[in-house]
């Protein structure tokens, strides 16, 4: 049974069974995505939950120092961009990641990242459902058109800000003024749903259609991002606020980093999330015109545009406000523009109707995704045949984008923006880490012009240096860096609650870190062995080091999703694979 957990798809049966394939004509996804198409939806995807909400949490834990984790984090999803154009060039269909992973590493692994992925898109787009509800609120408020706060704020979190006592006024005046049936609280985020419901049914209507919006939400948020960049930059230096980029720490010391970098690696979450929509256009493969050479462009060129401006954002914000202001902000944009700031009545406005633009754009790429990996999963036998339907007219997967929009709508009713952001992370940034580890196990190809071609380098010895170089770099910049990870006090003496942290809150990090770099070693001689690429291995190895910053709970909650996730294949998917000896003749690798 263990091989044939392993069980792999040739890259040619892959195809065959597409669109691609000469005897499914009728099979395949529309093809009508250029490069421009697919830069915009990736930047569609990218700027907006992260820039217009989780931004705040990220600036008020790292400071102005959040911009290294912006670099950190673009490095690693270039690597990760690089490595999935590869994939991309050689299986140009629905399925991102998981189809990557059946080619690579087996059917096991393909099933475990197809489960994760539903944490990215479907999950992930819960929270953006959340941020859309918050800004159009907002913004219906001072238009005048007051929503009640127990029709725009979620259960657990009004429960949650009462049960803390929390200074949330919004989440608290939704408990104490809702509606009541018996002894239930009638509290639901009606937005929420309402958004969902509207993007299920464009996503439903045809990709053409979805296009056409997204491109138009692109353009019109990338304008106003661009003014608030300007405006805000501008006035920083007019009112001599740069001594916001050095602020001071709790010992009164000013640094670019008042928290530390630990401080910065505390905000992972929060700046990964901005990021996590860039995969969901290799999802689109199937419906690009070239996808061999416009998916990687379009998956490149929307990462570079978009780390840039996410720089420059956080800047911005670091510049007009001291750090710690944006403690608890979910609209850290329309902040700095609120009278105790920069006091600009209008940005406000333009900030908001934007913000609803963008997340509507994200709220659309997003859902698109899932029900595509859902296809790829059923063409192969892992789901039922229903999520391989495709609509007759409008040639979208119906049934799958229905289920979507159930599975995004009905946990708004239940759950919070917190749990969401955690959850989604995690579950991207192993994904990642598993399709640059794919790269490394595929045979290298021969360049085919027109086509996207992964640089071979030789990592043999260039890997081992720079790791090496890491190494003396993190000691030589903390003396004590290595030593504290292996430095617990398991006698319970220690203090390590200070403030809302425990002990297993501060040690999980530290552990972390240890299996990092037992890893890297590892990597480090299987690649001077085998002659690894260097591109694939900095990307597992970035993505890794982004897994660190992780905490015990996003650990203990994604292991529970795998397990549930791995309970489900074995009663179902192991026995309906069409790689299961009894319903294919197709040979076993």
């Amino acid at each position: 049974m263990s091989e044939s957990l392993f069980r792999k798809k040739n890259i040619s049966s892959i195809l065959s069974e597409s669109g691609d394939g000469p005897k499914n004509a009728d099979f395949g996804l529309k093809r009508v995505l250029s490069a421009r198409d697919l830069t915009f939806f990736g930047i569609a995807a990218i700027l907006g939950a992260g820039s217009f909400s989780s931004l705040g949490y990220a600036v008020f834990n790292g400071g102005p120092g959040v911009i290294l984790l912006f670099v950190i984090t673009g490095i690693a999803c270039g690597f990760t961009a690089l490595c999935y154009s590869e994939f991309a060039s050689r299986i140009p269909i629905a399925g991102s990641a998981y189809t990557y992973a059946y080619a690579s590493f087996g059917e096991l692994m393909a099933w475990i990242i197809g489960w994760a992925l539903i944490m990215e898109y479907s999950i992930g787009n819960i929270y953006v459902a959340y941020s859309w509800s918050d800004y159009f609120t907002s913004l219906m408020a001072k238009l005048g058109m007051k929503i009640p706060e127990y029709f725009s704020t979620s259960y657990m979190e009004a429960k949650d800000a009462v049960m803390a006592g929390s200074n949330n006024a919004e989440a608290i005046a939704a408990w104490n003024t809702a509606p009541l049936v018996g002894s239930l609280r009638i509290i639901v985020d009606i937005p929420a749903l309402l958004i969902n419901f509207l993007i299920t049914w464009l996503v439903y209507r045809g990709i053409k259609e979805s296009r056409n919006f997204s491109n138009l939400m692109v353009i019109l948020k990338l304008g106003i991002v661009l003014l608030i960049i300007i405006v805000g930059g501008y006035l920083i230096f007019a009112n001599d606020l740069t001594a916001n980029w050095l602020p001071e720490n709790n010992e009164g010391i000013k640094s670019f980093m008042p928290n530390g970098f630990g401080g910065v690696m505390l905000a992972v979450s929060s700046v990964f999330f901005a990021y996590i929509g860039f995969d969901a256009v290799s999802v689109l493969a199937e419906e690009s015109k070239n996808p061999q050479k416009d998916l990687p462009k379009g998956m490149i060129l929307s990462l570079v545009i978009c780390t840039t401006i996410y720089i420059l954002l956080s800047l911005v914000l670091t510049g007009v406000a001291n750090y710690r202001s944006f403690e608890g902000v979910g609209d850290p944009l329309a902040f700095i523009f609120e009278k105790q700031n920069l006091d600009i009545a209008w940005m406000q406005i333009i900030v908001a109707v934007t913000a609803v633009v963008a997340m509507t754009s994200v709220l659309l790429v997003f859902q698109m995704g899932q029900p595509r990996v859902w296809l790829s999963m059923s063409r192969d036998g892992l789901l039922p045949s229903a999520f391989q339907k495709l609509h007759p007219k409008f040639k979208t997967p119906s049934f799958a984008t229905i289920v979507t929009g159930l599975v995004v709508g009905l946990p708004i009713i239940f759950t919070d923006k917190t749990f969401v952001l955690d959850f989604t992370s995690i579950a991207t940034l192993f994904a990642f880490v598993l399709v640059c580890g794919g790269v490394l196990l595929i045979p290298r190809k021969e360049k085919i012009p027109g086509r996207f071609h992964l640089p071979y380098i030789n990592g043999q010895i260039i890997y081992p240096v720079i790791i090496i170089a890491a190494i003396i770099i993190a000691q030589y910049l903390s003396p004590v860096y290595f030593k504290d990870m292996f430095n617990y006090d398991f006698s319970g003496n220690a203090d390590y609650t200070s403030g809302s942290q425990s002990f297993m809150d501060l040690a999980t990090p530290k552990i972390s870190l240890v299996i990092f770099w037992l890893i890297t070693i590892l990597l480090c001689i299987i690649g001077f062995v085998k002659k690894f690429s260097l591109i694939p291995l900095m990307g597992v190895t970035t993505c890794l080091y982004l897994l660190t910053g992780m905490t015990k709970e996003n650990w203990a909650w994604f292991i529970g999703w795998l397990v549930i996730g791995i309970i489900f294949y074995l009663s179902y998917g192991y026995k309906k694979s069409k790689l299961a000896p009894q319903n294919s003749e197709e040979t076993i690798k």
